[in-house]
């Protein structure tokens, strides 16, 4: 594990394959490869980016993460401690420094209960405050989300879709966290209420002190927040690198045909930039290709790709590619 005082979170080769069973005596045919062997730290204060297509493994690696799903191996480490060593209950009580903003703000939220009883939850279940303390730490709370504190003993249907993502925002914060999982945020948002929610998240940032995960498909939102960005495909890494790194001189193939959809505004610029489109579609997680995952649908590729897995190496000072032919692009 890295000894720098400055790395909040680190994992370390971690792996999460779902078996799959089939029989009445549920005989284990084989797995789901949702990540496969993957390491990155994520620094004290900042914001790490995670992109990629649907089904690559990102809210599967949020998950992990936080222990909801327990790893088939590999290592988290956070603030030194092997969170998938931790027994139960003692997850429990480092459950308090992490926490995690779900993607579907109608989903999420319990429509049986009242913005105080949703957000006051962990509060009781943590022991965390009692009696009149908690009615006051959730207008706390709601205040600290931009929300009418008069809000609390109403329910989630009375609520737009950007209000009841902040009383997740809220939820999430109040345990006084260090580090959340925000997978896709603002994906199921109105485009008019996603600045204002990613705004507020980094103000909040700022404000707390907080460390984030921010999952997105979105790559200029991911641009705009992220300090760092990791780009995942098909339950592994492909590249990691500063925000302005990889979206000025991405070096993986599957990065550089990301970033070529990207709209831009300027239509002289974008009639002049060369489109990368991939061929055919992403190989199933059962059985994945062998040698470069990306092989398959690379511009690129050539035969020894298929024979040997490129290493997930730093090509230059923080810039982190696995492409057996990254250095064309330096």
């Amino acid at each position: 594990m890295s000894a720098n005082n400055d790395i909040l979170l680190h994992v370390e080769n971690l792996v999460m394959h779902f078996p799959i069973y089939r029989g009445v005596i549920r005989r284990q045919i084989g797995a789901v490869h949702a990540i496969d062997g993957i390491s990155f730290d994520v620094r004290r204060g900042e914001t790490l980016g995670l992109v990629g297509e649907s089904g690559c493994g990102k809210t599967t690696t949020g998950r992990t993460i936080l222990q909801l799903y327990k790893p088939t191996s590999g290592q988290v480490y956070y603030n030194g401690i092997d969170l998938v060593a931790l027994k139960r209950e003692e997850m429990r009580h480092m459950r308090r420094e992490m926490q995690m903003i779900f993607q579907d703000p109608y989903a999420s939220l319990n429509p049986r209960m009242t913005v105080k009883d949703i957000i006051a939850e962990p509060l009781v279940a943590h022991n965390a405050a009692s009696g009149k303390e908690i009615q006051e730490r959730v207008e706390q709370l709601l205040e600290l989300v931009k929300m009418n504190p008069s809000f609390a003993n109403r329910y989630p249907h009375e609520f737009s879709g950007g209000q009841r993502q902040r009383i997740g925002v809220a939820r999430a914060l109040a345990l006084q966290p260090s580090f959340i999982v925000c997978d896709e945020p603002i994906s199921a948002l109105d485009v008019s209420i996603q600045a204002q929610v990613i705004n507020l998240l980094e103000e909040l940032q700022e404000r707390l002190n907080l460390t984030y995960l921010f999952i997105a498909h979105d790559l200029s939102v991911v641009r705009h927040i992220s300090s760092r960005v990791a780009v995942m495909y098909l339950g592994i890494f492909v590249e990691l690198a500063s925000r302005n790194d990889l979206y000025i001189k991405p070096l993986h193939p599957y990065t550089r045909a990301l970033l070529s959809a990207v709209p831009i505004p300027d239509p002289v610029a974008d009639a002049q930039r060369q489109r990368v489109i991939l061929e055919g579609d992403v190989p199933s997680p059962v059985n994945p290709p062998s040698g470069c995952r990306f092989r398959t649908r690379c511009p690129i590729a050539e035969a020894f790709c298929a024979e040997k897995t490129p290493d997930f190496h730093e090509i230059k000072p923080g810039h982190f590619v696995a492409c057996h032919f990254a250095d064309r692009f330096l």
